[in-house]
Parts: structure tokens; sequence; C-alpha cells
């Protein structure tokens, strides 16, 4: 089970950070990624993360801004998002799915695993 929080309301250019916890599994052997869907369009890839910590990869609309991490022994993974945009408003949701390789997984379909999503809202 994945259950992601932090979302909430911030101005432009403001930052938040959002967390996925998991429960139940060893974190350490899976690959997490975040997604974001907008009201009225399909959910896309934000950010990924390699199961040890080692590989990360961003969406070009994120890069520089966002930074995705991850703590085993805490079994979370965090999204911090910096220089927030009014089209950064989304669901963030975060995924995860059991991999043997040391790889960043970034199409929807390869997870197995989901949080039910957080709303970030931005706008002054």
């Amino acid at each position: 089970q994945l259950q992601a929080s932090g979302g909430g309301l911030v101005q432009p250019g403001g930052s938040l950070r959002l967390s996925c916890a998991a429960s139940g599994r060893t974190f350490s052997s899976y690959a997490v990624g975040w997604f974001r869907q907008a009201p009225g369009k399909e959910r896309v890839f934000v950010a990924g993360i390699a199961k040890n910590g080692g590989r990360t990869y961003y969406a070009d609309s994120v890069k520089g801004r966002f930074t995705i991490s991850r703590d085993n022994a805490k079994n979370t993974v965090y999204l911090q998002m910096n220089s927030l945009k009014p089209e950064d408003t989304a669901v963030y949701y975060c995924a995860a799915t059991r991999t043997p390789f040391i790889v960043v997984i970034t199409t929807a379909i390869s997870y197995d695993y989901w949080g039910q999503g957080t709303l970030v809202t931005v706008s002054s």
C-alpha cells in the first residue's frame, strides 16, 4: 500500500515536498515514480527513481525544479518541488513496482502499485 501526502495550496514560486510512504513491503526492491494528472488531461510522468536511489529521471517540464529522493530505511520516497508554476497544478500520484534492476521506469503501465493521489494547487 502506498500513501501519498504533502499536497496543498501554494503561490507561484513557492515550494512543496510530497511524500510517498509504503507499508507492508520492502521499498528497496521497488522502483518508484511520481505522476500527475491535471483536470481534463491524461496522467503523465513527472519523476522516477531507481530502487537504490542511484538513478533518477525527470520530465523536461520539471527538470531543474523538482528533485526526487528516497529513504529506504523509512520506506519513503520524496518529491521536492521548487519554483512552482500554475501549470504544475494537478493531482500527484506515486507508483511503485518491484524490479531486480537498477532502473528508472517512466511508463505508467509498468507500475503495479499506486497511491491515492495528493492535490497540488499553485495559485495566487
